[in-house]
């Protein structure tokens, strides 16, 4: 029984907002910093290129905005957006390879798991490719490789640093050895892009791991990577399953291999720019 109660005029109720339409009104406006694990709006969070104002903790972004953030007025050429995979297996698991690659290009509005593009860098016309994870991992197919060699080409061709952002699983499994082909096919590239006196800057982010990792991704003759990204060959639980050892804490993380000299330098993502620029005047000499 309530002890107090008002009672209002019809004329005077609030009007009552139903369950749905108060969802509709709210949803997709906040997200959880997974560092500090505040709610932080989100419009805040996009357009401090999703680092955490709070604790500067850095969640993923995609591809194309990766390009906007690191060249000049977020100005890019793309090259090869056509070259789709030709599914070389026929593979089904749950679907038909092919009609999965339908729908993750339908959602993420990209052709495979990299962009290939060309545009300045303060200025310094680079090639650069970036690495997205939304599509099936950002694993490495044939399309990822063969868009890597054309853009190594292109930096032979044009004299320009080249600079790869890799996010990704590794190899794509459901191209098999075709996919393997490519760490080869883009470490030998690499070795002429060398020969030829040219830069290459590899830009490890969260995460980089498997095949990618195991190739052109750590081959940069400067190797830098974003703060807390995860970055390794194996997963942490498959080397101790494997080892029967539990790993140290940190262990992948790139802090923990900028420590044991893995990598050259961790970069936080708004100064990433600038420090590319300055590494391109350095090799510039």
């Amino acid at each position: 029984m309530s002890w107090f109660k008002r009672d209002r005029p019809p004329d005077e109720k609030l009007p009552r907002i139903e369950d749905k339409e108060r969802r509709v009104r709210t949803e997709g406006l906040w997200q959880k910093c997974e560092g500090c694990r505040q709610i932080i709006w989100k419009k805040d969070l996009e357009d401090n290129w999703n680092v955490c104002p709070r604790c500067g903790a850095h969640s993923r972004i995609d591809a194309a905005a990766r390009l906007r953030m690191l060249l000049d007025g977020g100005v890019y050429a793309e090259f090869d957006a056509s070259l789709y995979s030709s599914d070389p297996l026929d593979f089904v698991d749950k679907q038909p390879y092919r009609d999965k690659l339908a729908a993750v290009r339908k959602a993420t509005g990209v052709s495979d798991a990299i962009i290939s593009a060309e545009g300045k860098l303060d200025g310094r016309l680079i090639q650069i490719c970036s690495m997205e994870n939304k599509f099936i991992g950002g694993s490495m197919g044939a399309v990822v490789g063969e868009k890597i060699a054309r853009a190594i080409e292109r930096a032979m061709e044009k004299r320009t640093p080249l600079v790869i952002v890799s996010a990704s699983g590794g190899a794509r499994m459901q191209e098999g050895a075709v996919s393997l082909m490519q760490m080869a096919k883009i470490s030998a590239a690499l070795m002429r892009l060398d020969e030829a006196r040219l830069p290459y800057v590899s830009v490890l982010t969260d995460p980089t791991t498997g095949g990618v990792t195991a190739s052109y991704a750590m081959l940069g003759d400067l190797n830098i990577a974003e703060p807390g990204a995860l970055i390794g060959f194996a997963g942490p639980r498959v080397i101790e399953q494997t080892i029967r050892q539990k790993l140290p804490e940190g262990f992948q993380r790139a802090e923990f291999l900028v420590k044991h000299g893995m990598l050259d330098a961790v970069v936080p993502r708004l100064e990433m720019k600038p420090y590319i620029s300055k590494a391109l005047r350095f090799f510039a000499g």
